[in-house]
Protein backbone atom coordinates (compact mmCIF):
# COMPACT_ATOMS: atom_id res chain seq x y z
CA UNK A 1 0.00 0.00 0.00
CA UNK A 2 1.38 3.40 -1.00
CA UNK A 3 1.14 6.00 1.77
CA UNK A 4 0.02 9.63 1.38
CA UNK A 5 3.53 10.69 2.35
CA UNK A 6 5.03 8.59 -0.43
CA UNK A 7 2.63 10.04 -3.02
CA UNK A 8 3.51 13.54 -1.79
CA UNK A 9 7.25 12.87 -2.04
CA UNK A 10 6.91 11.58 -5.61
CA UNK A 11 4.64 14.52 -6.46
CA UNK A 12 7.25 16.94 -5.16
CA UNK A 13 9.82 15.41 -7.49
CA UNK A 14 7.41 15.86 -10.41
CA UNK A 15 6.81 19.56 -9.77
CA UNK A 16 10.43 20.38 -8.87
CA UNK A 17 11.87 22.30 -11.82
CA UNK A 18 15.39 21.81 -10.43
CA UNK A 19 15.13 18.04 -10.95
CA UNK A 20 16.39 16.55 -14.24
CA UNK A 21 13.56 16.05 -16.72
CA UNK A 22 14.16 12.28 -16.81
CA UNK A 23 13.63 12.09 -13.03
CA UNK A 24 10.41 14.09 -13.31
CA UNK A 25 9.17 11.76 -16.09
CA UNK A 26 9.85 8.72 -13.93
CA UNK A 27 7.97 10.39 -11.05
CA UNK A 28 5.04 11.10 -13.38
CA UNK A 29 4.76 7.52 -14.56
CA UNK A 30 5.05 6.31 -10.96
CA UNK A 31 2.08 8.51 -10.01
CA UNK A 32 0.16 7.19 -13.00
CA UNK A 33 0.73 3.63 -11.80
CA UNK A 34 -0.21 4.50 -8.19
CA UNK A 35 -3.47 6.19 -9.24
CA UNK A 36 -6.05 7.87 -7.03
CA UNK A 37 -7.12 11.46 -6.39
CA UNK A 38 -3.91 12.54 -4.64
CA UNK A 39 -1.76 11.35 -7.57
CA UNK A 40 -4.08 13.13 -10.03
CA UNK A 41 -3.89 16.34 -8.00
CA UNK A 42 -0.07 16.29 -8.06
CA UNK A 43 -0.04 15.65 -11.80
CA UNK A 44 -2.53 18.48 -12.32
CA UNK A 45 -0.31 20.91 -10.40
CA UNK A 46 2.47 20.57 -12.98
CA UNK A 47 0.52 22.15 -15.87
CA UNK A 48 2.11 25.50 -15.01
CA UNK A 49 5.51 24.16 -16.10
CA UNK A 50 7.48 25.66 -18.98
CA UNK A 51 8.11 22.29 -20.66
CA UNK A 52 5.48 21.53 -23.31
CA UNK A 53 6.80 17.98 -23.44
CA UNK A 54 6.22 17.40 -19.73
CA UNK A 55 2.74 18.95 -19.85
CA UNK A 56 1.87 16.79 -22.88
CA UNK A 57 2.86 13.70 -20.90
CA UNK A 58 0.87 14.89 -17.86
CA UNK A 59 -2.28 15.00 -19.99
CA UNK A 60 -1.47 11.64 -21.57
CA UNK A 61 -1.11 10.00 -18.15
CA UNK A 62 -4.36 11.53 -16.86
CA UNK A 63 -6.17 10.05 -19.85
CA UNK A 64 -4.60 6.62 -19.40
CA UNK A 65 -5.63 6.59 -15.73
CA UNK A 66 -9.30 6.91 -16.83
CA UNK A 67 -10.30 8.55 -13.56
CA UNK A 68 -13.09 11.14 -13.80
CA UNK A 69 -11.42 13.19 -11.03
CA UNK A 70 -9.09 14.48 -13.78
CA UNK A 71 -11.87 15.84 -16.03
CA UNK A 72 -12.07 19.42 -14.65
CA UNK A 73 -8.31 19.89 -14.96
CA UNK A 74 -8.21 18.50 -18.50
CA UNK A 75 -11.11 20.71 -19.60
CA UNK A 76 -9.25 23.77 -18.25
CA UNK A 77 -6.10 22.80 -20.15
CA UNK A 78 -8.04 22.22 -23.38
CA UNK A 79 -9.72 25.63 -23.03
CA UNK A 80 -6.48 27.47 -22.19
CA UNK A 81 -5.23 28.95 -25.47
CA UNK A 82 -1.99 30.02 -23.77
CA UNK A 83 -1.03 26.34 -23.56
CA UNK A 84 0.95 24.90 -26.47
CA UNK A 85 -1.11 23.10 -29.18
CA UNK A 86 0.46 19.73 -28.35
CA UNK A 87 -0.60 20.13 -24.70
CA UNK A 88 -4.18 21.14 -25.55
CA UNK A 89 -4.37 18.30 -28.08
CA UNK A 90 -3.32 15.77 -25.46
CA UNK A 91 -5.89 17.14 -23.00
CA UNK A 92 -8.61 16.65 -25.62
CA UNK A 93 -7.43 13.12 -26.32
CA UNK A 94 -7.33 12.36 -22.59
CA UNK A 95 -10.94 13.49 -22.19
CA UNK A 96 -11.89 11.01 -24.91
CA UNK A 97 -9.83 8.28 -23.21
CA UNK A 98 -11.59 8.72 -19.85
CA UNK A 99 -14.79 7.88 -21.69
CA UNK A 100 -17.40 9.94 -19.85
CA UNK A 101 -19.99 11.36 -22.31
CA UNK A 102 -20.48 14.45 -20.08
CA UNK A 103 -17.54 16.05 -21.95
CA UNK A 104 -19.11 15.62 -25.40
CA UNK A 105 -20.33 19.23 -25.57
CA UNK A 106 -16.90 20.61 -24.70
CA UNK A 107 -15.23 18.32 -27.24
CA UNK A 108 -17.74 19.27 -29.95
CA UNK A 109 -17.05 22.93 -29.25
CA UNK A 110 -13.29 22.49 -29.65
CA UNK A 111 -13.74 20.33 -32.75
CA UNK A 112 -13.93 23.72 -34.47
CA UNK A 113 -10.77 25.08 -32.84
CA UNK A 114 -8.57 27.19 -35.14
CA UNK A 115 -5.57 25.05 -34.13
CA UNK A 116 -5.91 22.07 -36.47
CA UNK A 117 -4.22 19.56 -34.13
CA UNK A 118 -6.67 20.47 -31.37
CA UNK A 119 -9.68 20.38 -33.70
CA UNK A 120 -8.79 16.98 -35.19
CA UNK A 121 -8.10 15.52 -31.74
CA UNK A 122 -11.46 16.66 -30.41
CA UNK A 123 -13.23 15.30 -33.52
CA UNK A 124 -11.60 11.91 -32.87
CA UNK A 125 -12.50 12.05 -29.17
CA UNK A 126 -16.16 12.75 -30.06
CA UNK A 127 -16.14 9.78 -32.45
CA UNK A 128 -14.62 7.55 -29.76
CA UNK A 129 -17.24 8.54 -27.18
CA UNK A 130 -20.05 8.06 -29.72
CA UNK A 131 -18.60 4.64 -30.60
CA UNK A 132 -18.54 3.71 -26.89
CA UNK A 133 -22.17 4.78 -26.47
CA UNK A 134 -23.20 2.74 -29.49
CA UNK A 135 -21.20 -0.36 -28.60
CA UNK A 136 -21.86 -0.25 -24.84
CA UNK A 137 -18.42 -1.56 -23.93
CA UNK A 138 -14.86 -0.38 -24.29
CA UNK A 139 -12.68 -2.09 -26.88
CA UNK A 140 -10.43 -4.80 -25.47
CA UNK A 141 -7.08 -3.47 -24.28
CA UNK A 142 -5.17 -5.51 -26.87
CA UNK A 143 -1.52 -6.44 -26.44
CA UNK A 144 -0.35 -2.95 -25.39
CA UNK A 145 -2.73 -2.14 -22.51
CA UNK A 146 -3.12 1.46 -23.68
CA UNK A 147 -6.34 3.44 -24.00
CA UNK A 148 -6.29 4.45 -27.67
CA UNK A 149 -8.04 7.37 -29.41
CA UNK A 150 -9.92 4.92 -31.65
CA UNK A 151 -10.87 1.24 -31.34
CA UNK A 152 -8.95 -1.11 -33.65
CA UNK A 153 -10.58 -2.10 -36.93
CA UNK A 154 -11.81 -5.69 -37.04
CA UNK A 155 -9.89 -6.28 -40.30
CA UNK A 156 -6.67 -8.28 -39.87
CA UNK A 157 -5.25 -8.24 -43.41
CA UNK A 158 -2.15 -6.01 -43.46
CA UNK A 159 -2.53 -4.94 -47.11
CA UNK A 160 -6.18 -3.92 -46.64
CA UNK A 161 -5.42 -2.09 -43.42
CA UNK A 162 -2.50 -0.28 -45.07
CA UNK A 163 -4.80 0.84 -47.88
CA UNK A 164 -7.26 2.33 -45.37
CA UNK A 165 -4.47 3.89 -43.32
CA UNK A 166 -2.98 5.77 -46.26
CA UNK A 167 -6.26 6.77 -47.96
CA UNK A 168 -6.56 10.48 -47.21
CA UNK A 169 -10.11 10.55 -48.56
CA UNK A 170 -11.25 8.32 -45.67
CA UNK A 171 -12.43 9.78 -42.34
CA UNK A 172 -9.57 10.23 -39.88
CA UNK A 173 -11.34 7.98 -37.35
CA UNK A 174 -11.35 5.08 -39.86
CA UNK A 175 -7.66 5.60 -40.60
CA UNK A 176 -6.90 5.58 -36.86
CA UNK A 177 -8.87 2.34 -36.50
CA UNK A 178 -6.69 0.83 -39.23
CA UNK A 179 -3.59 2.18 -37.46
CA UNK A 180 -4.39 0.44 -34.18
CA UNK A 181 -5.43 -2.75 -35.94
CA UNK A 182 -2.04 -2.86 -37.70
CA UNK A 183 -0.30 -2.31 -34.38
CA UNK A 184 -2.25 -5.16 -32.80
CA UNK A 185 -1.53 -7.50 -35.74
CA UNK A 186 2.13 -6.84 -35.02
CA UNK A 187 5.25 -7.98 -36.81
CA UNK A 188 7.58 -6.33 -39.29
CA UNK A 189 5.16 -6.14 -42.23
CA UNK A 190 2.54 -4.32 -40.16
CA UNK A 191 5.16 -1.97 -38.72
CA UNK A 192 6.51 -1.11 -42.17
CA UNK A 193 2.96 -0.45 -43.40
CA UNK A 194 2.51 1.96 -40.49
CA UNK A 195 5.86 3.61 -41.19
CA UNK A 196 4.57 4.54 -44.66
CA UNK A 197 2.15 6.82 -42.80
CA UNK A 198 5.02 9.02 -41.60
CA UNK A 199 5.01 10.80 -44.96
CA UNK A 200 1.28 11.46 -45.38
CA UNK A 201 -1.71 12.95 -43.64
CA UNK A 202 -1.83 15.67 -41.02
CA UNK A 203 0.78 16.32 -38.34
CA UNK A 204 -1.60 14.79 -35.79
CA UNK A 205 -1.83 11.60 -37.86
CA UNK A 206 1.95 11.38 -38.34
CA UNK A 207 2.59 11.97 -34.64
CA UNK A 208 0.25 9.09 -33.74
CA UNK A 209 2.11 6.86 -36.21
CA UNK A 210 5.33 7.69 -34.35
CA UNK A 211 3.71 6.80 -31.02
CA UNK A 212 2.41 3.46 -32.30
CA UNK A 213 5.79 2.54 -33.81
CA UNK A 214 7.32 3.20 -30.41
CA UNK A 215 4.86 0.77 -28.86
CA UNK A 216 5.71 -1.90 -31.45
CA UNK A 217 9.49 -1.54 -30.95
CA UNK A 218 10.32 -2.90 -34.42
CA UNK A 219 13.88 -2.08 -35.40
CA UNK A 220 12.91 -2.29 -39.09
CA UNK A 221 11.27 1.15 -38.71
CA UNK A 222 14.36 2.93 -37.36
CA UNK A 223 15.26 4.48 -40.78
CA UNK A 224 11.79 6.02 -41.23
CA UNK A 225 11.65 7.31 -37.65
CA UNK A 226 15.16 8.72 -37.97
CA UNK A 227 14.27 10.49 -41.22
CA UNK A 228 11.24 12.14 -39.58
CA UNK A 229 13.27 13.23 -36.55
CA UNK A 230 16.02 14.64 -38.77
CA UNK A 231 13.59 16.64 -40.95
CA UNK A 232 13.64 20.29 -39.85
CA UNK A 233 10.56 20.85 -42.03
CA UNK A 234 8.56 18.36 -39.96
CA UNK A 235 6.19 19.51 -37.20
CA UNK A 236 7.99 19.39 -33.81
CA UNK A 237 5.09 17.34 -32.42
CA UNK A 238 5.92 14.61 -34.95
CA UNK A 239 9.68 14.85 -34.44
CA UNK A 240 9.28 14.55 -30.67
CA UNK A 241 7.14 11.41 -30.98
CA UNK A 242 9.65 9.82 -33.37
CA UNK A 243 12.46 10.57 -30.91
CA UNK A 244 10.59 8.85 -28.10
CA UNK A 245 9.85 5.90 -30.40
CA UNK A 246 13.58 5.51 -31.06
CA UNK A 247 14.12 5.51 -27.30
CA UNK A 248 11.52 2.75 -26.91
CA UNK A 249 13.08 0.63 -29.67
CA UNK A 250 16.36 1.13 -27.78
CA UNK A 251 18.76 -0.44 -30.28
CA UNK A 252 22.29 0.73 -31.01
CA UNK A 253 21.00 1.96 -34.39
CA UNK A 254 18.96 4.60 -32.50
CA UNK A 255 21.66 5.88 -30.20
CA UNK A 256 23.72 8.14 -32.47
CA UNK A 257 20.65 9.98 -33.76
CA UNK A 258 19.24 10.56 -30.28
CA UNK A 259 22.57 11.90 -29.02
CA UNK A 260 22.84 14.24 -32.02
CA UNK A 261 19.34 15.68 -31.61
CA UNK A 262 19.65 16.07 -27.84
CA UNK A 263 21.11 19.46 -28.85
CA UNK A 264 18.27 20.34 -31.27
CA UNK A 265 17.10 23.95 -31.52
CA UNK A 266 13.48 22.91 -30.82
CA UNK A 267 13.03 22.49 -27.08
CA UNK A 268 10.41 19.74 -27.32
CA UNK A 269 12.68 17.71 -29.64
CA UNK A 270 15.73 18.29 -27.45
CA UNK A 271 13.86 17.21 -24.31
CA UNK A 272 12.32 14.20 -26.07
CA UNK A 273 15.80 12.99 -26.98
CA UNK A 274 16.89 13.44 -23.35
CA UNK A 275 13.97 11.32 -22.16
CA UNK A 276 14.51 8.81 -24.99
CA UNK A 277 18.15 8.37 -24.00
CA UNK A 278 17.01 7.61 -20.44
CA UNK A 279 14.56 5.03 -21.86
CA UNK A 280 17.44 3.56 -23.90
CA UNK A 281 19.58 3.29 -20.76
CA UNK A 282 16.71 1.64 -18.88
CA UNK A 283 16.05 -0.88 -21.68
CA UNK A 284 19.72 -1.80 -21.93
CA UNK A 285 20.54 -1.73 -18.22
CA UNK A 286 19.80 -3.77 -15.08
CA UNK A 287 16.92 -1.66 -13.74
CA UNK A 288 13.75 -3.59 -12.93
CA UNK A 289 11.26 -0.84 -13.82
CA UNK A 290 11.15 2.53 -15.56
CA UNK A 291 8.53 4.08 -13.24
CA UNK A 292 10.87 3.74 -10.28
CA UNK A 293 9.87 6.72 -8.13
CA UNK A 294 8.43 4.50 -5.38
CA UNK A 295 11.29 2.01 -5.24
CA UNK A 296 13.87 4.82 -5.13
CA UNK A 297 11.93 6.53 -2.36
CA UNK A 298 11.70 3.34 -0.31
CA UNK A 299 15.38 2.56 -0.87
CA UNK A 300 16.39 6.03 0.36
CA UNK A 301 14.18 5.68 3.42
Amino acid sequence: MVTEEEVEAIGRTLVDTMQPLKARFRALFTLRNVGGCAAIDWISRAFGDESALLKHELAYCLGQMQDEHAIPCLVRVLQDTSQEPMVRHEAGEALGAIGNPQVLDVLRCYSEDPVIEVAETCQLAVKRLEWLQKNKEAPSAGPYLSVDPAPPDEEKDVAKLRETLLDESRPLFDRYRAMFALRNVGGEAAALALADGLVCGSALFRHEIGFVLGQMQQEACVPQLTAALESMAENPMVRHECAEALGSIAKVSCLETLRAFAQDGERVVRESCEVALDMYDYANGPEFQYADGLSKLQASG
